[in-house]
């Protein structure tokens, strides 16, 4: 194996094929429009962009998901498949440098949700117990489709549980969007007569008045954002800011997010919740009961996962059950995964494939490593 490889690579490949995942060799030179549409804000501004000859957007490999997703629907493999990936990523960084290692498991096409769950967790916590033997460590779990669930039960429009779904993983974001809910803000910085055409919802009309200013500034619509995207934008903040939530739902919402016990109390937890709030939460806290019986069925403590409500992980695909392992005493998470039901038909899959997987940070691992 290259000698730029970290020390613990071969026990990690033994792992894999232990756990019967195939490993898999995707470019480093990708496609960036995936990863700009669906890879999340934060990952986006560190991405290494280039072009083609032929004027493609191309980026350097910031993450490993996407492509093993678009690797398998080109070799147009069967389902279920377990992939394992050992190299390097390519992301702006403010420590450790612009390279790093990554590796994992992805895990295609299994129907069994809970079981699939919980194996990528027991799969990411025992290759952490192999790279750091006698390392106590600590797993953190939040649900993207419970938090979607709420906020649907709670009746909060389209347009709200959208920016909040996409601000799950940030905990700024997340912040933010709470505080603009509770006490939306006056938008008094547009000129008539767009401020009418706002109000008045007319994008046809509005989107010309766009364009038009658009050229008078000499600004190219391939520049950036169309009139059209800009005007249905500005509709859209409108519209988000015309929403007031009752006190008696912002107050269940925030009493949600507070919800941070044990994995083996969280099911509970969330019945109460529910019930105190009279809402129903449906298939998502079903599928939740059924994953955390599951993590004990693959002999993970429950004292040692915790379920955090407000818990999220800052990439866009995912679609259920989101994760991060951390060494006691450590800040980072030396793993993180989750699952991402949606993601390869998105990628062009001509059926949905449920996929779950996850990546641990071999910098991090290597760095612990060497403290011991």
């Amino acid at each position: 194996m290259n000698s730029r490889y970290p020390a613990i690579a071969p026990d990690l490949l033994k792992l894999f094929a232990a756990r019967e995942a195939d490993p898999v060799d995707v470019a480093v030179i990708q496609p960036a429009d995936p990863f700009l549409d669906m890879a999340g804000e934060d990952l986006r501004r560190r991405i290494f962009l280039t072009e083609s000859e032929t004027g493609q957007t191309l980026c350097l490999r910031p993450e490993f998901t996407i492509p093993v997703c678009l690797d398998h629907i080109a070799s147009q493999s069967g389902t279920p498949r377990r992939y394992s990936y050992l190299g390097e990523v390519f992301r702006q960084r403010r420590e450790g440098g612009n390279e790093f290692f990554q590796a994992g498991i992805e895990d295609l096409g299994d129907t069994n949700i809970a079981r699939a769950d919980a194996r990528s967790v027991a799969d990411a916590h025992a290759l952490l117990q192999l790279a750091l033997p006698g390392k106590k460590l600590g797993i953190t779990l939040g649900d993207q489709a419970v938090f979607e669930a709420v906020l649907a039960a709670l009746g909060l429009p389209r347009g709200w549980r959208m920016r909040l779904a996409r601000a799950f993983g940030s905990a700024e974001m997340l912040a933010a969007a709470l505080a603009d809910l509770a006490t939306p803000a006056r938008n008094n910085a547009l000129a008539e007569p767009a401020a009418s055409l706002v109000a008045d919802g007319d994008f046809e009309r509005l989107s010309a008045h766009v364009a038009t200013r658009m050229e008078a500034a000499s600004l190219s619509p391939s520049a950036g954002r169309t009139p059209g995207d800009i005007a249905r934008r500005l509709i859209e903040k409108a519209e988000l800011r015309a929403v007031r939530l009752s006190n008696e739902a912002f107050d269940a919402l925030k009493a949600f997010l507070a919800i941070n016990v044990p994995v083996d109390e969280a099911a509970d937890a969330l019945r109460d919740f529910a019930a105190g709030a009279s809402l129903s939460l449906g298939a998502a806290l079903d599928n939740f009961a059924a994953r955390a019986e599951a993590l004990t069925a693959y002999g993970l403590s429950p004292q040692a996962i915790h379920y955090d409500a407000a818990f999220g992980r800052p990439l866009d695909y995912y679609t259920g059950l989101v994760f991060e392992i951390m060494a006691d005493g450590d800040d980072r998470p030396l793993a993180g995964g989750g699952r991402y039901d949606r993601l390869l038909t998105l990628l062009g899959a001509t059926q949905p494939i449920p996929g779950v997987g996850f990546s641990v940070w071999l910098d991090r691992i290597e760095r612990l490593r060497g403290a011991a």
